[in-house]
């Protein structure tokens, strides 16, 4: 962070300053994680929201505190339920889901990676009752830092709009619900996928947050209005992580710079798209990564894509 604000006062643009404070921050829960020996304290959406907090702190996310721990450490209880009980298929995945949903629903809550909280211990196979209280850590350290920096370096509402255009919406579902059998049937065909071809990120977590932005909110969400853009940037961060972690291991630096790649990919195609990080940040908590996880991310990223098309036609059709 105070890399983040040094570079902020050495004249870097207001944007290139967030990328350093979310490439710190994911850098220093990394160092957190590794001396705890904890690895899921480096919560993978801990990439997506500490993009969209340092980037808009005015947005939905940093002015919401309260909700931004206890809507993923709420999903993140229903998914450890769900893999203590049931195993990994079809009908857990969309338990997962729906339960994620009704609590950001319930609570109002603009939190939508946090559906990735829920689904993240039924991929993993994690069974540990410590997950939760992880998030409460990850998402406590970032609401803290959230606060404190809204006091101390105050953002007006004009400057901030000025700089970002594009955002994700967030929050609950319109009034069109179209989208949810497309969606249902997303869900289904990649889980399937998933489990007969024995590779379970290719419905990697923060699909399932992507896929709900596109669909619930199509005509807010910036990459649902690329939808193109959404296989090639999470291939390409994905890629960069695997080749990070391959030269520097899976240590604090390699998080950091992974997270700093997903966040300069971003910039290059000029897209608000905060679970591109996530992708970055989510081999950190896999087991035995490999070049297996960009392959996955691309088949599960084009499933959606075919999926969205198919759904924007018929809703095109009936006008």
């Amino acid at each position: 962070m105070r890399s983040a604000m040094s570079a902020l006062k050495s004249g870097v643009s207001p944007s290139a300053s967030a990328d350093i404070a979310v490439a710190a921050f994911v850098g220093g829960v990394s160092g957190l994680a590794q001396m705890s020996g904890n690895a899921l304290l480096l919560f993978p959406e801990l990439g997506a929201l500490s993009y969209g907090v340092f980037h808009r702190p005015n947005g939905p996310w940093a002015t919401s505190p309260v909700l931004l721990v206890a809507t993923p450490f709420l999903a993140g209880v229903v998914g450890t339920l769900v893999t203590r009980n049931l195993p990994y298929g079809v009908l857990s995945v969309l338990i997962v889901v729906i339960s994620a949903l009704l609590i950001i629903r319930l609570l109002r809550s603009p939190v939508a990676p946090a559906i990735s909280a829920g689904l993240l211990p039924l991929t993993l196979g994690e069974t540990g009752w410590w997950y939760a209280p992880s998030l409460v850590v990850g998402c406590g350290s970032l609401a803290l830092i959230s606060v404190i920096r809204r006091r101390l370096y105050p953002v007006s509402a004009g400057t901030e709009a000025a700089i970002h255009v594009e955002m994700p919406s967030g929050g609950a579902a319109g009034r069109d619900m179209s989208w949810v059998p497309f969606f249902t049937v997303f869900l289904v065909v990649a889980a399937a996928c998933a489990i007969a071809t024995g590779m379970r990120f290719l419905l990697f977590p923060p699909l399932v947050v992507i896929a709900y932005e596109m669909f619930s909110h199509s005509e807010d969400c910036p990459w649902a209005q690329r939808p193109l853009l959404v296989p090639v940037i999470c291939g390409l961060t994905a890629t960069a992580t695997m080749l990070i972690t391959g030269w520097l291991g899976a240590g604090p630096m390699a998080a950091a710079l992974s997270a700093l790649c997903g966040a300069t990919v971003l910039r290059i195609f000029r897209l608000r798209f905060p679970p591109a990080v996530a992708v970055a940040v989510l081999p950190f908590v896999m087991t035995q990564p490999d070049f297996r996880y960009p392959v996955a991310v691309t088949i599960g990223t084009v499933i959606l894509c075919v999926a969205f098309f198919l759904w924007r036609s018929v809703r095109g059709r009936t006008g």
